[in-house]
C-alpha cells in the first residue's frame, strides 16, 4: 500500500476498516475536558471492555443466589469455568484445548513450567535467554539456576544484538544453540521482546532447539493477542503468558500456560495441588496424586472465578473477531504509523529497526531525556517510557484507529 501524510488518507482508511466498530466495545480514557486520549499503551495494560462489569456482576449475583451450589448451577458453572477460557486461549495460540490452562500469574506459571522442563545435569545445565528479556524472566531463571545448585553467571547464556545493531539475528541464535548444544538444557525466549518489539521466529528456534536435544519454551506476554501463533504445529514444549496486555483482562489478570500434548502422559517432576488431580476422583479426597492427563494437570488450586470473569469477557471479543482479521489490520495500522514517524525529518528520533514485529514500535529518543515523552503525555498521548531512551507505542487494532496514528504523528512532529 502507498501511504500518504495527508489527513484525508487516514480518514479513508478508517472508513474502509472492517473492524472499526470494535472500538465501541471499549472504554477509552479521556482528559479533564472530556476529550478522548490517544491510547497507545495496550502493550502494557489493555483497555477495559465495556462488558467486563457485566461478567463480574454475573458471578457476584450467582454467588449471592446459589452460594456453594454455584459450582454447578451458576449461569457459568464455577467447577468447569476455566475450561471455557481454554477454548478461547487455544484459538489465540494455535493449540488444542487440552494443551492450554488459565491459572496463576505469568511468573508463577514460569516457575511451575521450569520445575517440569528445566532438568539440569552436571554438564548440561545452561539456559539460553535474551540479554534484555523482561526482568521478571531473568529473576525467575536465575533463581531456578541457583535452586539447582549452579551459578547464574556460569549457567545463563544471554542473546544480544551484534555491535551497532538493535535486534538479534536469527542466524546468531541458531549458531549459539548449535555451538552450546552440549551445555544448554533449556531455551526460554520472549516471543516478542518487550523492549524492542522484535518478533522472534519461534518455529525455527524450536526446530533448531529440538534438533540439538534442547527443551524450548516461550514467554508470550507480548505475543498473545498480538501475533500469529501455532504452538502445536511448531511443536513448542511449553509457553506462558499474562492476560492484561493485548488480552485486556485487567491489572494482574489471571495468566495462562501451554503444555504440549507430548507431555500429558509422561512422568515429569512438578509441583502439585488438588485441582490438578484426576477430576473423576478429585472429591474422593484420595491422598495419592493422580494428574489430569492434560495441561490442567499443572493446576494447583481451584480457580478464582471473580478474576477469571474479566478474562472471559475479553476473550469473547477475540472469539468474535478472530486473529487473522486482527493481524491484517494490525499490520496495516503499524506500517502506516511507522511510515508517518519516518517521514518526520528529525535526527533526534528513530524507530528501533527489527526484521519482524507485532503492533509495537519502539522509538529511540536522542538529546531529549524524558522531556519528549512527558510532553507527549501532556498533549493527550498515553504511551510508555523505558529507560534509558525509548518510547514504546502500540497501535492496538481492536481499539486504535488510523486517525489515532495520524494525530500521534502530528503531535510528535509539533513537539519535535
Amino acid at each position: 500500500m502507498k501511504y500518504s501524510t495527508d489527513k484525508s488518507f487516514c480518514e479513508e482508511l478508517d472508513q474502509k476498516d472492517s473492524l472499526k466498530s470494535y472500538k465501541d466495545l471499549f472504554f477509552i480514557p479521556k482528559n479533564k475536558q472530556g476529550k478522548e486520549l490517544i491510547y497507545f499503551c495496550g502493550n502494557s495494560l489493555g483497555l477495559q471492555p465495556k462488558k467486563t462489569k457485566e461478567y463480574i456482576i454475573q458471578e457476584i449475583d450467582d454467588w449471592k443466589t446459589y452460594a456453594v451450589e454455584g459450582h454447578f448451577h451458576a449461569k457459568n458453572p464455577w467447577l468447569p469455568y476455566h475450561e471455557m477460557l481454554s477454548t478461547s486461549y487455544s484459538k489465540l495460540i494455535g493449540a488444542k484445548n487440552s494443551e492450554v490452562i488459565a491459572m496463576n500469574t505469568l511468573t508463577v506459571n514460569l516457575h511451575l513450567m521450569m520445575v517440569s522442563f528445566y532438568k539440569p545435569e552436571k554438564n548440561k545445565f545452561k539456559i539460553l535467554i535474551e540479554k534484555d528479556a523482561f526482568p521478571s524472566d531473568i529473576y525467575a531463571v536465575e533463581s531456578q539456576i541457583k535452586f539447582h545448585g549452579f551459578k547464574s553467571d556460569e549457567a545463563l547464556i544471554k542473546l544480544e544484538p551484534r555491535k551497532g545493531e538493535c535486534f538479534i539475528r536469527q542466524e546468531d541464535i541458531e549458531k549459539i544453540i548449535k555451538e552450546n548444544s552440549n551445555e544448554i538444557a533449556l531455551i526460554l525466549i520472549g516471543g516478542v521482546n518487550y523492549y524492542t518489539g522484535q518478533l522472534f521466529d519461534m518455529q525455527k528456534i524450536t526446530k533448531v532447539g529440538h534438533e540439538n536435544g534442547i527443551v524450548v519454551g516461550f514467554d508470550l506476554a507480548h505475543a498473545i493477542g498480538n501475533v500469529k501463533l501455532e504452538l502445536n504445529k511448531w511443536n513448542v514444549d511449553f509457553a506462558v503468558w499474562c492476560s492484561y496486555k493485548y488480552l485486556n483482562s485487567g491489572p494482574g489478570a489471571i495468566a495462562g500456560a501451554f503444555v504440549n500434548e507430548r507431555f500429558h502422559n509422561v512422568e515429569l517432576p512438578r509441583f502439585t495441588g488438588w485441582w490438578g488431580h484426576n477430576k473423576k476422583e478429585r472429591f474422593l479426597m484420595d491422598d495419592k496424586f493422580k494428574p489430569i492427563k492434560s495441561a490442567e494437570g499443572w493446576q494447583l488450586s481451584n480457580p478464582p472465578i471473580f478474576s477469571l470473569a474479566p478474562v472471559f469477557a475479553s476473550l469473547s471479543i477475540f472469539d468474535k473477531v478472530g486473529m487473522d482479521d486482527l493481524i491484517k489490520k494490525s499490520k496495516a495500522l503499524t506500517n502506516y504509523l511507522e511510515f508517518l514517524i519516518k517521514s518526520i525529518d528529525n535526527k533526534n528520533i528513530e524507530i528501533i529497526d527489527v526484521p519482524m514485529r507485532g503492533c509495537q514500535l519502539s522509538i529511540r529518543v536522542k538529546n531529549y531525556d524524558k522531556k519528549l515523552f512527558n510532553n507527549l503525555t501532556e498533549n493527550g498521548i498515553v504511551a510508555d517510557w523505558r529507560e534509558p531512551d525509548v518510547i514504546r507505542i502500540a497501535p492496538v487494532p481492536l481499539y486504535n484507529t488510523f486517525t489515532d496514528a495520524f494525530n500521534f504523528y502530528q503531535t510528535l512532529k509539533k513537539l519535535l
